[in-house]
């Protein structure tokens, strides 16, 4: 993956350790994904996993969150038509915009869906299988 485009400015400690950025993706390369998320044999998302040899499970809304994973790291493929806020997510209190092309990375297991009152938007989102050698790994340089 991208993790060396993470900065500093992407790490936050309160009110948990988590990483929040929508600097890793090349946007090109996200539109691609993104218009052919409801195909993951498509070419695009072959040569994404080929490239990037990293497990990854795609949902069609966010409240299918895998919180049994030791690293929950989200990509957030918010759908076009979707014009609310995009306050949707609660990380140990704290809310986490649902903005498309953004990555929320933590360990803590306190999260939050709220309802989402559209219920004609669905909230997709890429779960990656990070292990948690690899998150040491990233967060170690902001520490």
């Amino acid at each position: 993956m991208n993790w060396l485009k993470l900065k500093k400015q992407h790490y936050f400690k309160e009110p948990v350790e988590f990483i929040y950025t929508s600097e890793l993706f090349d946007r090109l390369e996200y539109d691609a994904l993104y218009e052919n998320q409801n195909d993951l044999s498509h070419k695009v998302w072959q040569e994404f996993d080929k490239k990037y040899k990293v497990p990854f499970q795609l949902y069609q809304d966010i409240r299918e969150i895998n919180t049994n994973k030791e690293v929950i790291c989200l990509w957030f493929f918010r759908d076009r038509n979707d014009q609310s806020k995009g306050n949707d997510i609660v990380l140990a209190g704290k809310k986490i915009t649902y903005f498309h092309n953004t990555f929320l990375i933590t360990q803590c297991k306190d999260i939050e869906i709220l309802e989402n009152k559209k219920q004609y938007i669905h909230r997709p989102f890429v779960q990656i299988d990070l292990s948690k050698k690899t998150y040491n790994e990233i967060v170690k340089k902001f520490k």
